[in-house]
This record gives C-alpha cells, sequence and structure tokens, in this order.
C-alpha cells in the first residue's frame, strides 16, 4: 500500500499508511520527495523505541550530538524536550529555527512524542521559502546581497537568561561560543528554492550593519515569515512524530499546558554548507 501524503497548507504534510519500523527503499524515497516539497513531515500512531527513532534518523544523515541539550539515558543521540507541570516556561517558546548558530546548520530535526498534555502543546510551522515568495521584487534583490550572523551564546551562554525552573534543562554553557555567518537568501538544497535564512532566535545583525542598524528589517522580516497564510499548526498525539527542515521553516512550541507534562524525544541529523540563492 502506498503512502498518502496530505498537504498542510503552506507548510507541511501528513503521512500517512505509513509504519516507520518498516521502511523499504521505494518508500523511503517518496518520503525524500514529500520531504523536499513540504519541508515539514507528520507522522501520527508511530511506535518508536529509541532504537528505531535512531535507525530512521540514521536514513536521512549523520545524526548530530546535541552539545546543549540533556540526553535521554543510555542515548546519547537523542535529546530530551522536556517540561514538568510545576515548570512556567518551555523549550522552544518562540519562533526560531535548531542550529543556525553552526558553521554547518542541521538538516533536519526528528521530534517524537512520549507524553503529551490532555490539551494544548502544539507546535506552529512557519515557510520560509513561502515567505520570500511574497516578498516584493525590490527587498528581495536587497535580500540577496546580505549575510547575517547567528550565535549560540545569548540563549545557551553561560550569560544567558535561563530560567531557574529551566535551568537544569541545558548543559555545557562554556561551549556556545560560536557565531556562524550564512547568506539571508539561501538556495535550498532539496527543493531549489529561495528560502529566508534569519530567525529570532539566534540571528543577531546582518554582517557589516550594527544591531541597531540591523533591528527594523530584522524585524520586518520577522512578522512577514510569521504571517498566518505562512504557517500551519500541528497537534501531537503520543506516538506522533514531525520531521522539519531546519533551512526551510521556523517552529514555536505553544505554551498553553501549565500544571501538565510534556516529554519529547528529539534527533537531529547534520545538514550541509548553505550557498547563497546569488551564487
Amino acid at each position: 500500500m502506498s503512502i498518502k501524503v496530505t498537504p498542510q497548507g503552506a507548510v507541511g504534510a501528513e503521512v500517512s499508511n505509513i509504519d516507520l519500523n518498516y521502511l523499504d527503499d521505494e518508500t523511503f524515497a517518496e518520503l525524500r520527495e514529500a520531504y523536499a516539497r513540504h519541508s515539514v513531515l507528520f507522522f501520527h500512531g508511530q511506535q518508536l523505541t529509541p532504537e528505531a527513532h535512531i535507525n530512521f534518523a540514521q536514513r536521512w544523515g549523520v545524526i548530530n550530538v546535541n552539545r546543549f541539550f540533556t540526553p535521554v539515558e543510555n542515548y546519547p543521540q537523542i535529546a530530551e524536550v522536556r517540561k514538568e507541570p510545576e515548570q512556567k516556561f518551555n523549550i522552544g517558546g518562540g519562533w526560531h529555527t535548531d542550529h543556525s548558530y553552526d558553521q554547518i546548520p542541521a538538516l533536519g530535526s526528528l521530534l517524537y512524542a512520549k507524553e503529551v498534555p490532555l490539551m494544548g502543546g502544539d507546535t506552529l510551522f512557519a515557510s520560509c521559502a513561502a515567505a520570500f515568495d511574497t516578498l516584493s521584487e525590490g527587498i528581495k534583490t536587497t535580500l540577496r546581497s546580505l549575510r547575517a550572523v547567528h550565535s549560540s551564546r545569548h540563549v545557551f551562554g553561560k550569560t544567558a537568561p535561563i530560567p531557574d525552573d529551566m535551568s537544569g534543562l541545558f548543559a555545557n554553557a562554556d561551549q556556545a561560543t560560536q557565531d556562524a555567518e550564512h547568506p539571508v537568501v539561501i538556495r535550498h538544497p532539496l527543493s531549489g528554492r529561495e528560502v529566508l535564512y534569519v530567525n529570532p532566535g539566534f540571528t543577531t545583525h546582518f554582517v557589516g550593519w550594527t544591531v541597531q542598524e540591523s533591528e527594523p528589517l530584522l524585524e520586518y522580516l520577522y512578522r512577514h515569515i510569521g504571517r498566518p497564510e505562512h504557517t500551519c499548526r500541528f497537534h501531537w498525539q503520543a506516538g506522533s512524530l514531525a520531521f522539519w527542515d531546519n533551512r526551510a521553516t521556523w517552529h514555536l512550541a505553544v505554551n498553553d499546558y501549565h500544571g501538565e507534562r510534556r516529554l519529547m524525544h528529539r534527533i537531529t541529523v547534520e545538514g550541509e554548507s548553505l550557498s547563497a540563492a546569488s551564487a
């Protein structure tokens, strides 16, 4: 039986008629095509052991062992994304894309739901390709000429303002010292589309511009990318998995389930150097 791919709007597609424990080469090829086209793939009803989660991730590339997140016991390849009932803040509660602070950003992240709240806890996704398409030709030309700096210092570093009730969820603050430069408009390695590559979580300023000079244009781009017509909303169930492309999307974990527990397992897959769309 062939898989069924149901688009969710400007970004994302739900994949059904599939068991990720049993994935032949033909089905995997269909998934690669859907991933390039939709940027996020959603799966429900999966029964994945940590080993199966790792095996699926390795079909896409080399696993990135996250240096800041607490790993799942005995599985350093899997990062734990957890919020306890007494916690006020959550991980990923603002728009961002993972690992843009690395010189070679991650291909994507595979987040698997272990425990979910009775209500809430959805994740929003935004298409940075659709957002670029809807800009004027004038600003597209300007943006193609720019590069931006991305950093982990202000998020995971020693002076990062991490709330007290989240302090035990991160590690290795001394390793949050890398700044990376990337084109503001990249040519996506899989789809070939032009994609805006800035995000509120890790982008600090444009190369050659001050932080103050950069702020108005970055804020405009952030508002534009986050417009409802560029986004979709995913409702988790225990056994759901979302696999998003970090080069093409943003995501935001909605923090609306206070007093309940949410436990997710995340694996991130290494990517490749990003090229400017104008190159």
